[in-house]
């Protein structure tokens, strides 16, 4: 093919796809493995905040059992899972909608209901990157607010960043990287005085202390809770998310959403992992008990600064080590954590941990000790 042609075909692209940045995952152990010449054993993945407990042996068991229907499509809106979701939030079919793959897809789907070319959607940064990424891809524009120095959110500064083009603003509660959490009040105040829609990301909102938001979407017509299936349920891979929302939003997300974009099997793990909940809150009960140790280690026995957090991550500022040091000091010690220099307004010297296991944590501190004999 000639440039000529390349050219011509290149040309029919949305040019709205120039303007996308790329979202940067964590990196797999496989890679990791490769990369360092490591063994795959006695690696230890912390940088995508997955479950280091897996899913129920309830979820196993299930998935294992419907795997002989794999060849037959699910139902196109995924209603047993809607039906055992109203058993799990208190909400009623009609406030609810499941999502596949992962939360991702709801974050489109919002987005397309909402976003023309031009109009705008307000980020608090640092925060998960994929909300600016997903409205750029349809001509939207990320508005980027930055959070505190302490990263809470600053609402003045918010609504001081909206126009007649916003339409939606995206808050994460635990906010991911950060892990602070969003106060009903502050919900409050922008619902209350914006022609927006407010959309509240809860995928980390079992492993908070501090409650959740949902009861609001009962309260306004303009509130939206995201949350997923891949963190406290384990499930990451199978990448199920799900909506509480008003009933006029969740009918037309119905629209938007693609037909059986829950599978068969994603769909039997999320309701089998309902079934156990038991399962899952001896599992947060767990993480929290480590996250509260591991910030402890960290001030005690290292020179860096552990920020709170209400998530199963926290994030660590290393100076005067860059994040990239520490990672690569990290992964020489078999742990993979994550830089957090692909996220907006945190600078440079900042990585995020999920909180492991306790024998995970401890191969965390090791590696630290290793970052302390660094030589600048």
């Amino acid at each position: 093919m000639s440039q000529k042609e390349k050219e011509a075909y290149a040309s029919l692209l949305n040019p709205s796809v120039s303007n996308v940045p790329v979202y940067v995952p964590g990196k797999t152990t496989p890679q990791i493995v490769a990369e360092y010449g490591l063994d795959p054993k006695s690696v230890v993945k912390l940088n995508s905040n997955e479950n280091p407990l897996g899913p129920s042996p309830k979820v196993t068991r299930a998935v294992a059992e419907a795997a002989g229907s794999a060849s037959l499509y699910p139902t196109a809106d995924a209603s047993n899972l809607r039906q055992a979701l109203t058993r799990y939030t208190g909400f009623p079919v009609e406030n609810i909608v499941a999502s596949g793959p992962g939360m991702d897809s709801l974050i489109d789907a919002l987005n397309k209901l909402f976003i023309r070319k031009g109009d705008e959607v307000i980020l608090p940064v640092p925060t998960f990157t994929y909300y600016g990424i997903s409205a750029a891809g349809l001509g939207g524009v990320p508005v980027c607010v930055g959070l505190e120095a302490d990263y809470s959110l600053n609402t003045d500064k918010i609504l001081g960043a909206v126009t007649d083009r916003t339409k939606i603003i995206f808050l994460c509660s635990p906010n991911n990287p950060t892990g602070n959490v969003v106060t009903a009040a502050d919900v409050q105040k922008l619902a209350e005085q914006v022609n927006a829609i407010i959309f509240i990301d809860e995928a980390y909102v079992e492993f908070s202390e501090r409650g959740n938001l949902s009861g609001l979407v009962k309260k306004y017509e303009n509130i939206v809770i995201g949350r997923t299936f891949s963190k406290a349920f384990g499930l990451a891979g199978m990448r199920i998310g799900y909506a509480l929302a008003p009933a006029w939003i969740i009918s037309n997300l119905l629209r938007v959403l693609p037909p059986f974009s829950v599978s068969i099997l994603a769909e039997t793990a999320a309701v089998a992992a309902l079934d156990d909940l038991d399962y899952m809150t001896d599992g947060v009960k767990t993480v929290r008990e480590q996250r509260k140790k591991l910030i402890e280690s960290v001030a005690k026995q290292t020179p860096y600064k552990a920020y709170p957090s209400e998530g199963n991550f926290i994030i660590v500022d290393v100076s005067p080590n860059t994040s990239k040091e520490a990672v690569d000091v990290f992964l020489k010690s078999g742990v993979i954590i994550r830089s957090c220099d692909s996220f907006q307004n945190i600078g440079k010297n900042t990585v995020r941990i999920t909180v492991g296991t306790a024998g995970m944590n401890k191969k965390v501190m090791e590696a630290f000790d290793a970052l302390k004999k660094i030589k600048r």
